[in-house]
C-alpha cells in the first residue's frame, strides 16, 4: 500500500511537532498547518486522515471541518482541551469522525489513527485490488449503495456521506429491519468497547445520516428509531407507528 498522508492542523508548535514526529516515525507522510486558514490552502485530495485541534485563533477546527466536508468524505480526528460531551458532540455534528481529548498519550493517538485510516482504506477502495463487479451494491427504499467504495445514491442522486456514515448505513442495509442496539452500532463501526457516554456519539451521526437519506428528516421513512432498542433500516415504504 502506498504511504499514507495526515494534515495536521494545530496552532501549538510543541503539539504539532511532537505528533509529526511520532507519526512521522509510524511510516506517514505528514503535511502541517499552523492554523485553520492554512489547512485549506494545503489540503489536497491525496490526504487520508485531517487532525484537527478544534480551539485555533482564526478560522477554528470546527469551521475547517465544515469547509472541508464540502470538498471531501476523508476522516478527520479532532483534538481538543476541552472534554466535555457537549463539545464532542460539536465536534461530530461539525462533520468529525472521532474525538481525542488533551492531554493524550501517544498510544491513544495511534490507535484512533490507524483505527480511521482502516476503515477509510477498506470502505473507499483505496489501496485495494479492484472488486469484482458482481453483487456489489446493496438497493432499497431508494438508496443504492456500492460495497466496494463510499458511494450512495438516494433516489437516483448521488450524496456525499462521511466514511462514518457510510459505515453505518452499510451495516443497516445489510440487515433491513433488524433492529441494531446502538451498542451493537458503536462497537462495529467505531472499533472500540462502548460506553454510556457513546450513544450521544451515535445519535449525532445518525441525524446527520439522516439529513442526507430522508426527505423529512424529523420523521425518517428510511431510517427509524425504535424507542429503547435501536435503529433499522426500513427496505420499503411502510411507516413504524409504534
Amino acid at each position: 500500500m502506498a504511504e499514507q498522508t495526515i494534515l495536521i492542523a494545530e496552532d501549538d508548535p510543541d503539539i504539532r511537532d511532537g505528533v509529526r514526529i511520532l507519526l512521522s516515525g509510524e511510516g506517514y507522510h505528514i503535511i502541517e498547518a499552523e492554523n485553520g486558514t492554512r489547512a485549506l490552502e494545503v489540503f489536497r485530495p491525496e490526504v487520508d486522515l485531517v487532525i484537527l485541534d478544534i480551539m485555533m485563533p482564526g478560522m477554528s477546527g470546527l469551521r475547517v471541518c465544515e469547509e472541508l466536508r464540502k470538498l471531501s468524505t476523508v476522516p478527520i480526528l479532532f483534538l481538543t482541551a476541552k472534554s466535555q460531551e457537549s463539545d464532542k458532540l460539536l465536534g461530530l455534528t461539525a462533520g468529525g469522525d472521532d474525538y481525542l481529548p488533551k492531554p493524550f498519550s501517544f498510544a491513544e493517538l495511534s490507535a484512533r489513527v490507524k483505527a480511521l485510516l482502516r476503515r477509510y482504506c477498506v470502505y473507499q477502495g483505496k489501496g485495494q485490488a479492484p472488486a469484482r463487479a458482481e453483487n456489489l451494491t446493496l438497493c432499497s427504499h431508494g438508496v443504492r449503495l456500492a460495497l466496494d467504495c463510499n458511494r450512495v445514491w438516494v433516489d437516483g442522486e448521488e450524496i456525499d456521506l462521511t466514511e462514518t456514515e457510510y459505515k453505518i448505513l452499510r451495516l443497516l442495509m445489510q440487515s433491513p429491519q433488524r433492529i441494531f442496539p446502538v451498542q451493537v452500532i458503536y462497537e462495529d463501526v467505531w472499533q472500540e468497547p462502548y460506553f454510556y457516554t457513546s450513544n450521544g456519539t451515535v445519535m449525532v451521526h445518525i441525524r446527520n445520516l439522516r439529513m442526507k437519506i430522508e426527505k423529512d428528516p424529523q420523521n425518517p421513512a428510511r431510517l427509524q428509531t425504535m424507542w429503547g432498542k435501536g435503529y433499522r433500516f426500513v427496505p420499503g415504504e411502510e411507516k413504524d407507528h409504534a
